[in-house]
């Protein structure tokens, strides 16, 4: 095959347009031919983030259902989709793609409904363990679904499933790295041990305030904190650390543009349970202290974060006790080699280290058999 043609939908978070974008490289990789289109909804981060990464996207106003479901507002919601539904219709017309992905988010299941309609093959990716309720609805129409988890059976049909892992950044993979490099690269002193906290993009408030409370029992500490705090609550903690004082053994910022040197340096991670964060988390075989959000549909973060505990591959806080609990595990768990190795051997067991490949030659598979049909 020499010229492919593929849709990819989703978005709304990072956790869904990672993997879409390492899809369509590897698919680049595999065959330079491949020609991409993406989808996405309007006003939502993918507008931008897939652009900067090179390629194509038509936004849909299409947006996520209110709960409870029989709110009054959803009738609008429910006229965007049809809406939708007729516009990507009209592309997939147009584009004339060989296979549709969808990643998750509001574009990809009136994506992938319309190109079932139109007869061509769907494969869905799944990054959590807990399947989301697009994914849920689309099982039955894709052709195959990729799930990061064992145990998929239970929202998916058995024999359309492929477990795969998700994919991850690749330029986390830098193995050219040294401590002194990346402590240097922090302001940071090679020799002491260094926790990294982040709470995402925009940040955590809960893993914020958990530092603040403890800044003492911090400075007090010989450990090391990268603290990312994520934009949206930078200034209030740099209003408040002007009252309290901050300690000198943490580096305060809201974005770190290189997460690989962050990562290298990291003997022990504090993270949101995002399916991106665990799977990057597994690949790097980092320690880790999972705090899974509790404002996401189905709670799907803390079944994200007991897929490791259960295999003892991270530890878990429950944001309600975060505050209290979060900085004194971190510090006792940090000086606790024996229980960092653990970890870290038990993390590394459950990573899927190939997964845009492996995801993006099914795709090819797919192609392959829609041109025979």
């Amino acid at each position: 095959m020499n010229e492919l043609r593929v849709i990819i939908s989703g978005g709304g978070t990072g956790g869904h347009i990672f993997p879409a974008v390492s899809i369509a490289g590897a698919l680049r990789e595999l065959n330079p031919e491949t020609k991409i289109l993406f989808v996405g909804a309007e006003g939502r981060m993918e507008m931008q983030r897939v652009p900067a990464a090179g390629y194509e996207i038509i936004g849909l106003p299409v947006r996520g259902l209110l709960r409870p479901l029989w709110r009054l507002g959803n009738i609008s919601i429910l006229k965007d989709f049809l809406k939708s539904k007729r516009m990507v219709k009209q592309t997939l017309r147009d584009f004339q793609p060989h296979v549709a992905v969808g990643v998750g988010g509001y574009a990809s299941s009136a994506t992938l409904n319309a190109a079932y309609e139109l007869g061509i093959p769907c494969l869905i990716q799944e990054q959590n363990s807990y399947a989301g309720l697009t994914n849920k609805t689309l099982a039955k129409k894709a052709s195959k679904i990729c799930v990061a988890y064992e145990g998929m059976e239970r929202f998916f049909p058995k024999d359309r499933i492929l477990l795969t892992g998700n994919p991850v950044r690749q330029n986390l993979l830098n193995d050219k790295l040294t401590r002194q490099e990346c402590a240097a690269a922090f302001g940071l002193n090679p020799a002491k041990p260094t926790i990294l906290l982040m709470g995402g993009s925009l940040g955590a408030r809960t893993l914020n305030e958990s530092v603040i409370r403890n800044l003492s029992r911090i400075a007090a500490s010989s450990v090391q904190f990268i603290w990312q705090t994520g934009s949206y609550y930078k200034r209030e903690i740099d209003q408040t650390i002007d009252v309290k004082g901050k300690p000198a053994n943490i580096v305060v910022t809201d974005f770190i543009s290189r997460m690989d040197q962050a990562y290298f340096l990291a003997d022990l991670v504090i993270s949101r349970a995002g399916a991106g964060s665990i799977s990057e988390l597994c690949l790097l075989g980092k320690p880790s202290i999972l705090v899974p959000s509790p404002n996401v549909a189905e709670d799907h973060q803390t079944h994200n974060a007991m897929a490791l505990v259960n295999k003892k591959a991270a530890l878990l806080v429950r944001d309600a006790d975060a505050r209290e609990q979060l900085i004194p595990l971190a510090l006792e768990t940090v000086a606790d080699t024996e229980k960092l190795q653990q970890l870290s051997a038990n993390a590394s067991a459950m990573a899927l280290p190939d997964s845009a490949r492996i995801i993006a030659e099914e795709v090819i598979k797919l192609a392959g058999q829609a041109l025979k049909d």
